[in-house]
């Protein structure tokens, strides 16, 4: 199996410091040394499961980092989307593809500069995962959504349990409805690499 040290780095990552800099350096090669040579494809698993379930813009991407996600819903034809990274080296890159109206570079542990009821969805995939974020966020993505606004993000299945997703979300109670959870693979079936079989959840609801 061929090791993959740039990923097993993103998931030992702590603090938002180690984050800035593993992101500041893989930038300009993310999406053709991993997405691309690794089968990376939860960026189209999330994308195609918010389209489904009727997702339209305004969205906010959250976790944007070089687009991938902006692009997937552009070929779905999603237009109106907003996205935001804790990295200004991984926007940039989204930036440049053009599939975004803003890019903003926020921490989303804490309140974001964005009034309520900003957006009518959003979207994150590879955020809420290992040496990354854990459940915290969600109340004030919540607050920035619209009532009915759609959200769809992924959670990586090793990292559900351990951060307490399951009691996250039942902890939101009246806030959310609809709530659905679908198993995917991260990988394309032809992966071959130290964490091709890694599973993850797209998670869907709707805000109340």
């Amino acid at each position: 199996m061929a090791k993959d040290p740039d990923l097993n780095a993103a998931y030992g990552l702590d603090g938002t410091d180690s984050v800035k800099q593993l992101y500041a350096n893989w930038a300009e090669t993310y999406d053709a040394a991993f997405a691309k040579t690794q089968g990376y494809d939860l960026h189209r698993q999330v994308a195609a499961h918010f389209a489904a379930a009727g997702g339209q813009g305004p969205v906010l991407d959250v976790g944007a980092g070089t687009g991938l996600v902006g692009e997937a819903l552009a070929a779905l034809g999603i237009s109106d989307v907003d996205g935001t990274d804790l990295s200004p080296e991984m926007l940039g890159v989204a930036r440049a593809k053009g599939c975004y109206g803003l890019c903003f570079t926020a921490d989303i542990t804490q309140p974001l500069d964005v009034p309520d009821d900003t957006y009518g969805g959003i979207i994150s995939a590879g955020t809420f995962t290992l040496g990354h974020l854990g459940p915290e966020p969600l109340a004030e993505l919540i607050r920035i959504t619209r009532p009915g606004g759609l959200f769809a993000i992924t959670v990586n299945a090793a990292h559900w349990q351990a951060a307490g997703f399951g009691p996250a979300f039942e902890a939101l109670g009246d806030l959310i409805e609809d709530l659905k959870k679908a198993d995917v693979a991260i990988y394309t079936s032809g992966a071959d690499h130290d964490h091709a079989d890694d599973r993850g959840f797209v998670v869907t609801f709707r805000v109340t």
